[in-house]
């Protein structure tokens, strides 16, 4: 089967929203092959799919007017899966770059990267690089892919980075601060998400943005990652809007009343 291609050519400036907006807002896109297995059909298809809801929410962020979308593409731990899928995945990657990445650069998207490069194919590895220096400069959406990401894994490496740098004598160890540690992290210069969207109904972070979801809004959805178009992503703008954000702090009524 080819690829249908849904472009996102010529969107229009988002709209004002009513409700309170995220500014990031990150999707761990789960069940492509439950989807596939439902209708019967090779797990491949469900991930064919799966590119296609990409395609659509990256339409909704742009026309909805999300600052950071941050998906979650492949995990390191996905190196787990059959050889054949992964090679499926990554053929998958590479074509939604190579077809995709003139229309986010018109319309503004900047392509940001993290994970690790280890074990990935450097064809790969270029395209990424190219994607993310052709639109450095877009400040419309900030696509956020991780790739061969794991939050654990980013948190040693900036522990590694910190302490590397304590023993060369660069930093006072007592220095080391949660800030510290969140300078170190691929997310540095962005903002912590607002809102973890999941879908297939599973409720756990597997791995994502660990540090990053501290006091993250969680919505999971049971649909699964093929069926995610704009309703559902509006669905999720809507709980998410309905919720109460307090930081570990206490409702400005609990504080009144000394409760």
């Amino acid at each position: 089967m080819h690829d249908k291609v849904e472009t996102v050519t010529a969107i229009p400036p988002a709209v004002g929203w009513s409700r309170a907006l995220p500014r990031h807002v990150g999707i761990i896109m789960d069940g492509n092959g439950r989807w596939a297995s439902a209708r019967g059909l090779p797990r491949m298809e469900g991930h064919r799919r799966g590119v296609e809801a990409v395609r659509r929410s990256v339409r909704a962020a742009l026309e909805i007017g999300i600052s950071f979308l941050t998906i979650y593409s492949f995990s390191a731990e996905n190196w787990s899966r059959p050889p054949q899928e992964v090679s499926f995945l990554m053929g998958l990657l590479k074509r939604f770059i190579r077809n995709d990445l003139a229309d986010l650069h018109t319309n503004g998207v900047r392509v940001r990267v993290i994970g690790s490069s280890d074990r990935v194919d450097p064809e790969i590895v270029m395209l990424l690089e190219e994607a993310e220096a052709l639109t450095r400069g877009n400040d419309r959406l900030t696509l956020v892919i991780a790739f061969n990401y794991g939050g654990r894994q980013e948190i040693a490496e900036a522990a590694r980075r910190l302490a590397m740098r304590a023993a060369a004598g660069e930093i006072d160890p007592a220095a080391i601060d949660a800030e510290a540690i969140r300078a170190e992290l691929a997310t540095a210069d962005m903002p912590d998400p607002d809102l973890i969207i999941r879908t297939s109904g599973e409720q756990r972070l597997s791995n994502f943005l660990l540090w990053q979801s501290a006091y993250a809004e969680f919505v999971f959805l049971p649909l699964h990652w093929p069926d995610f178009d704009r309703a559902a992503f509006e669905s999720a703008l809507d709980i998410y809007a309905g919720r109460e954000r307090r930081f570990g702090g206490l409702r400005v009524e609990a504080e009144k009343t000394g409760s």
